[in-house]
């Protein structure tokens, strides 16, 4: 059904294309209104007045100026309207630049009328259909039944940390914008994803979150984009992969850095075309999908490594909102606490929930939370059982006196973190120790060691070995490799 009354502003130099766009936006029931040049838009913006377009549809080169032009005198003057960039076929720095400029989204040409139908509809906040059947996997999990408090409402917090987040958190879920977010495991990344999608025009539709690391590597093109009957041994009926599960909606891709180099190649394609073939299909189908992605790792140190794609990088890092690891806003931590025991007392039905007693409050600040929030919320959790009146005290939170150490920080002198990035304190050095010439070396060295020894535990195991260093066999045989330790086929344990 045709959004009544909602009114469109074309801008494009070539007559055929203008043409073209005017009569697939009539047939939709849009009133069109078009120009040919950056000024004849503007001068149509301003004749209209705040609020006489809900949408701009510019072209990216024009006669006498750009499509980037027209948007940030939208930017500037403050003005409501939505707007959709068309960029040249491959131009993926044109995309990512539109899309910084604050573009509700962007097409190439040649243009896809039913993508661009898709585009305008959802930019104009049409109800997007979610698809009738999810995947059945135990790694994707659509967005559960509405909570009392939403997403947005449970970052807590009031430092300037998380008053960025929240804030960036309004102004991103406007836009279709890739949204990349970073921060330490157990910061609450899938918590910021969730919030973005909830307050989005995509809010109705499904929200799929998807552990890139939790998948193996010979899944990842079958989970991802579905599959038809028979296309390999084992699929005996068609199946939706994440894709599809989140049409009209959010794709979260958790952990995007664990993806190896093939899968990275094959997501950059579906992301550019907005399609998907599910493995024994002849023919691509359109996905109207918005991704937001996540890491704990340094995306661009991986690029320089050759780890991760460099133009997948530029594709997902449109927008990027790091989220601060817990110890970086001790201010924060006693309101977290109370919303943490608030929501667990709430779902044990404990009324009224208790509260943290000062002392057990103090330790809590005495440690450095190396897990961060969700470490937080283990512990509560437990507290919270264990507590035996409206009080949860020291004893109740059960924390060791060598966990203890300097606590949270506030941050330096120039506002940069006290403790160390990994949250727990190095071994102290002696002041008299020599410090090594060569930094990488030696640590290449420390690792070596460590390496060789869980291989030798295990008997050259690599599997095992691994995992008792928390390490999936692909980051170990990348590290073995790195550090050039081989392992005899004879010596090679079953398994492995």
């Amino acid at each position: 059904m045709s959004t009544p009354n909602a009114r469109l502003l074309v801008v494009d130099d070539e007559p055929d294309l203008r043409t073209l766009y005017e009569l697939t936006l009539l047939r939709e029931g849009y009133d069109v209104e078009s120009a040919g040049t950056l000024e004849e838009g503007w001068s149509l913006l301003q004749e209209r007045g705040a609020g006489g377009f809900q949408l701009v549809i510019t072209d990216m080169r024009l006669p006498d100026g750009s499509g980037l032009d027209l948007l940030r005198r939208l930017e500037e003057t403050g003005r409501g309207e939505k707007a959709v960039v068309i960029t040249a076929y491959g131009s993926a720095e044109n995309a990512v630049e539109a899309l910084k400029a604050g573009a509700y989204d962007y097409l190439t040409k040649p243009v896809d009328l039913r993508q661009f139908r898709a585009v305008v509809a959802s930019a104009l906040g049409r109800t997007p259909t979610a698809p009738a059947r999810p995947p059945a996997s135990a790694t994707a999990k659509s967005a559960p039944a509405p909570r009392p408090r939403g997403a947005l409402d449970r970052i807590v917090g009031d430092s300037a940390a998380m008053q960025q987040v929240r804030a960036l958190v309004g102004k991103v879920a406007r836009s279709m914008a890739p949204v990349l977010v970073q921060g330490e495991s157990g910061t609450g990344k899938e918590l910021v994803a969730r919030a973005i999608h909830e307050v989005s025009p995509r809010g109705a539709g499904p929200f799929v979150a998807v552990n890139c690391g939790a998948i193996p590597e010979a899944l990842l093109e079958a989970e991802f984009f579905g599959y038809r009957k028979g296309a390999f041994t084992g699929a005996n009926e068609d199946r939706d992969g994440f894709f599809q599960a989140a049409q009209g909606g959010t794709l979260f891709l958790d952990e995007i850095g664990d993806l190896p180099l093939a899968m990275q190649s094959k997501l950059l394609r579906v992301i550019q075309e907005r399609a998907v073939r599910p493995l024994g299909a002849v023919a691509e189908a359109p996905v109207n999908v918005r991704i937001v992605s996540a890491t704990h790792k340094d995306l661009g140190a991986e690029v320089q490594a050759g780890r991760f794609r460099q133009d997948l990088y530029y594709r997902l890092n449109v927008i990027r909102i790091v989220v601060p690891p817990l110890r970086e806003r001790a201010a924060d931590l006693a309101a977290i606490c109370t919303a943490v025991v608030e929501r667990i007392a709430a779902d044990a039905g404990v009324s009224p929930p208790p509260v943290l007693a000062p002392a057990a409050l103090a330790r809590l600040q005495r440690y450095a939370f190396p897990g961060n929030v969700r470490e937080l919320e283990n512990l509560l959790h437990r507290a919270l059982a264990l507590a035996g009146g409206q009080q949860i005290t020291e004893e109740d939170l059960g924390l060791p006196e060598a966990a203890l150490g300097d606590g949270m920080a506030e941050g330096g002198p120039d506002g940069e973190p006290e403790s160390p990035p990994g949250g727990a304190a190095p071994a102290p050095v002696a002041a008299s120790a020599e410090l090594p010439p060569d930094l990488a070396a030696y640590l290449d060295g420390v690792e070596r060691e460590i390496l060789e020894r869980a291989l030798e535990r295990h008997r050259y195991n690599r599997t095992a070995a691994g995992a008792s260093l928390g390490l999936s066999l692909r980051q170990m045989r990348y590290r073995m490799a790195r550090l050039g330790i081989g392992v005899a086929d004879s010596e090679r344990g079953e398994g492995d």
